[in-house]
């Protein structure tokens, strides 16, 4: 609204009269805040309208539809088509309703509930079902899954009555859309190997060829819109053209001129948003886009053609080679039919004289045999003898090489055993040696630790006779008093009780006579301990 107020307060500026530029200001501070309060307004309306009912997601039904139109075939897909048709045509009826009863100003009267579906991600305005399956890709992937899969006679008149919902043009242009579908549903049925096109591709510009020609629903609404604003305007123009008369001119004071000629002007300006953006709505492929892919098909198809050129250049080489071969085949038959003729008559001459050769060769064959058995029977004795004189070297061998084995581990053994005698007593000799100087170490060692341990033995012996009179004298001393304390009466030694030492002199003694008494057992202990050392060792050297 900024725009349209800077626009107008220079408009009257430049006209003069401060009087006209302050009403003027007021009057279209006026015009924006009405403006301002519809505005929101009509935002709190779609938010109570949002809120009183539930909407369905567009994109998740647009998913669905999309992929119900891939999946399905056979019946199944003539039950979707038939479902389909019916919604669109419901919804097509209720919208109509809806846009008459609102162009006949009873916008309370009762009408169908539809359906209504949200784009949640971009708060767009609710969508019927129509524009639903318009923005989906439904239509799109129900003719591909046509042109995968020969569509029957019912399931093409069910197209063609969606695609008058769907598609502008007439039932002509459906027709021939339908015609063209079939045929490259007949193609596609056998193309399966691929060369240079990919069914994939084909039918992907399928796809984008149908999404150019379907009806765009935001173009629908901007024509709906642009429509009203017409209307709204021609209305204006027609009172503006029936008011002509001069009281009626004066009685219209300026402020209610400038309102009529600022939403004169706020009309003018939203039709021609709308128009630009109409104008500027592509829908489907664009040129560039449409050109690039009819190059690329017919880049596609001048190959094919040529390949199939040149294939049919080669079958004709081949037939030629063909025929070629036939011929070269025909003529070598008739030549070898000759040779094989000549050479028969050959091998029948040469059959003939094998039989006389046969005959000869069967008597000496006869002779031959004789004289093989009597070379074998003289062999088979020779072998024989042969074999008996070797058995008889071969033991005399096997004695003479036992016997050398004999000697030879004699001689062996006999030097080894030398070897050995003169290793021990070589070892025997550092043995004795190492021996006596062991046991002169040692007994050098045991002086040495006899000296050390008579020196300890004497040095803690004396340290505890010395403990052991001091403790005996103390003990002496704690039982003399001790006896002097047990004439004490009861009650006193009660009363101290609890007391420190000096306070309960009883108990401080017992201590005393405790740490001594375990002062003598420690003495007497170590007297044993070294006693026990002692005669362990005097055992030991003994033995």
């Amino acid at each position: 609204m900024s725009w349209l107020r800077n626009a107008v307060h220079r408009a009257v500026e430049a006209s003069g009269g401060p009087l006209l530029t302050r009403t003027v200001r007021s009057s279209l501070g006026t015009v924006v805040h009405h403006a301002g309060q519809a505005v929101a307004g009509g935002a709190r309306l779609i938010n109570d309208r949002i809120g009183s009912r539930s909407y369905k997601s567009m994109r998740l039904t647009a998913k669905r539809l999309e992929d119900a139109a891939l999946s399905y075939r056979g019946e199944d897909r003539v039950q979707l088509l038939r479902r389909w048709l019916v919604m669109l045509r419901e919804t097509q009826r209720a919208a109509a309703a809806e846009k008459e009863a609102k162009r006949a100003g009873h916008p309370d009267q009762h009408l169908p509930v539809l359906d209504l579906y949200m784009d949640y991600e971009t708060g767009a305005e609710p969508m019927n079902f129509i524009h639903v399956f318009l923005y989906s890709q439904a239509l799109e992937c129900l003719v591909l899954s046509m042109i995968m899969e020969f569509p029957t006679e019912e399931e093409a008149s069910l197209l063609s009555e969606v695609f008058g919902l769907c598609l502008p043009g007439g039932k002509d242009v459906h027709n021939a859309i339908l015609s063209s579908i079939k045929e490259l549903a007949k193609l596609f049925s056998t193309y399966h190997d691929e060369v240079l096109a990919k069914r994939a591709e084909l039918l992907q510009f399928a796809q984008c060829a149908i999404s150019g020609l379907k009806i765009n629903p935001e173009i629908s609404r901007l024509d709906d819109e642009i429509l009203q604003l017409q209307q709204r305007i021609n209305g204006m123009d027609a009172l503006r053209s029936n008011s002509t008369s001069r009281r009626s001119k004066a009685s219209q004071t300026v402020a209610e001129g400038f309102r009529t000629a600022v939403n004169e002007i706020r009309l003018c300006s939203r039709m021609e948003e709308l128009v630009l953006m109409k104008k500027s709505m592509h829908h489907g492929n664009s040129f560039e886009t449409y050109f690039e892919k009819v190059n690329k098909l017919k880049v596609l198809s001048e190959s094919l053609a040529n390949s199939a050129a040149k294939a049919e250049r080669r079958i004709m080489e081949n037939r030629l080679q063909k025929e070629e071969s036939l011929i070269f085949r025909v003529t070598k038959t008739n030549e070898v039919s000759v040779t094989e003729k000549e050479i028969l008559a050959e091998i029948s001459g040469l059959q003939k004289q094998k039989d006389l050769l046969e005959d000869e060769l069967k008597k000496v064959n006869n002779i031959l045999n004789a004289a093989v058995m009597k070379l074998k029977k003289t062999r088979e004795e020779r072998d024989q003898f042969d074999e008996a004189s070797n058995q008889i070297v071969l033991h005399l061998k096997a004695k003479e090489e036992e016997l050398s084995r004999s000697i030879a581990s004699c001689k062996v053994e006999s030097s080894t055993v030398g070897a050995w005698i003169i290793f021990l007593e070589d070892t025997w000799k550092l043995q004795s040696l190492y021996e006596e100087l062991r046991k002169k170490q040692a007994n050098d060692e045991l002086d040495k630790c006899a000296t050390c341990f008579a020196k300890l033995i004497n040095h803690h012996l004396y340290a505890r006779v010395e403990e052991l009179s001091t403790c005996i004298d103390s003990i002496k001393t704690f039982v003399d008093n001790l006896k002097i304390f047990d004439n004490r009466s009861v009650s006193a030694e009660d009363g101290n009780n609890g007391s420190s030492k000096q306070s309960n002199p009883r108990k401080y003694l017992e201590e005393e006579y405790l740490e001594a008494e375990k002062k003598v057992v420690a003495a007497f202990s170590l007297v044993d301990n070294i006693r026990a050392i002692y005669l362990s060792n005097q055992d030991y050297q003994a033995r």
